[in-house]
């Protein structure tokens, strides 16, 4: 499974992985420092706070312009928008200053870490094993809005493909369905397909005219296939196919312009890299 849903509240496994990590982490910490009476724990936390705020700054940095617009949305975390590697840095200087500081510190903050990158990395790898099966696209018969039976790979024409897994009673998926709907315009050598999970047919056609958006490719998938297919129950959840209609991306939760633009740039760069390899 890509994501779990407790009633309202969906995490995704990556999610998981890393707040497992994190306390994994502080527990291997917690016994190598146990002799000096030393805890990581919040240490670990001042890391993270740390690299969450550096990547988050370094994000709206790259993407400014597209903030401007609404700039209160560049506190609203919950696009996603975050850069990786400035995170990781920053979070790492954090530790070795702090540990340059306290030299006791330094034992069980390196085991607390290795043991974390060595389980994650080993997790991580098992679950991308896992999801592997579900890496293609779905061949579930699904229809258009107005009744008419097609599938995902139809629609596709042989192109890239971006899947949207929404439905109208997901402010998250309302909020960034214009974003969406703005990049099918502009992208048209990719296919954007709009999977609504309402049970209600008329609720998502009543959407889509009370926001007057201009879409393409919005078919009906009542039953929940799709999400089934692919491993996530989380709503919106966003997926990147290549041409050879292979998953090579997966994002779970609403996107702003901004993070969305990152990850088409992203999705970009790999289907080049994919073409150089063949």
């Amino acid at each position: 499974m890509h994501s779990i849903s407790l009633g309202f509240f969906s995490i995704s496994a990556t999610q998981l992985l890393m707040l497992g990590s994190l306390l994994l982490a502080a527990g291997v910490g917690h016994i190598v420092g146990k002799p000096k009476k030393v805890g990581v724990l919040d240490l670990l936390l001042g890391m993270t706070l740390a690299g969450l705020v550096v990547a988050r700054i370094v994000f709206v940095a790259i993407w400014f312009p597209l903030y401007l617009a609404s700039p209160l949305s560049m506190l609203d975390i919950r696009d996603g928008g975050f850069h990786m590697w400035a995170g990781v840095v920053t979070g790492l200087a954090f530790g070795a200053w702090r540990c340059w500081k306290r030299q006791e510190l330094v034992a069980p903050l390196t085991a607390g870490l290795l043991a974390a990158f060595v389980v994650g990395d080993m997790a991580g790898a098992s679950h991308i094993s896992a999801m592997s099966k579900e890496a293609d696209l779905p061949a579930y018969n699904l229809n258009t809005l107005d009744g008419k039976p097609t599938t995902l790979a139809k629609l596709a024409h042989g192109k890239p493909v971006i899947v949207n897994l929404w439905a109208s009673w997901c402010p998250p998926c309302r909020r960034e369905m214009p974003a969406l709907a703005e990049a099918q315009r502009r992208h048209k050598d990719m296919v954007f397909i709009f999977v609504n999970q309402d049970t209600d047919v008329a609720a998502a056609k009543q959407f889509i005219s009370d926001t007057h958006l201009v879409i393409d490719n919005v078919v009906l998938d009542p039953a929940g296939q799709i999400p089934q297919a692919v491993g996530s129950s989380a709503l919106p959840t966003t997926l990147f196919y290549d041409g050879g209609k292979h998953m090579v991306d997966l994002h779970i939760g609403g996107f702003s312009i901004a993070s969305f633009s990152d990850a088409l740039d992203k999705f970009t760069e790999t289907l080049k890299k994919n073409e150089h390899a063949k």
